[in-house]
């Protein structure tokens, strides 16, 4: 299917494959997996980009976000 799934791994039924398509294209997931999972696995990263600047969005936050991230909630502040 891909190589960026770990064979037996996660919470995903692995004997239970699903077809989807996305933004045109045929892509193999499995039952219980989120549309980001699944085109993660897929080797999608890109998955829109943003409305003012166009920046690419994808599935996962970038490092950098991940770092302002911590670094709030460290000092108290507002992140999730």
């Amino acid at each position: 299917m891909t190589t960026f799934r770990l064979p037996n791994r996660g919470r995903v039924d692995h004997g239970k494959p699903v077809r989807f398509s996305f933004d045109g294209k045929s892509y193999t997931g499995l039952a219980g997996d989120t549309l980001a999972s699944a085109l993660l696995a897929n080797g999608v990263h890109l998955m829109g980009r943003s409305f003012k600047y166009h920046r690419p969005r994808g599935g996962c936050p970038s490092a950098r976000w991940a770092r302002r991230s911590r670094r709030r909630r460290r000092r108290g502040g507002g992140g999730t």
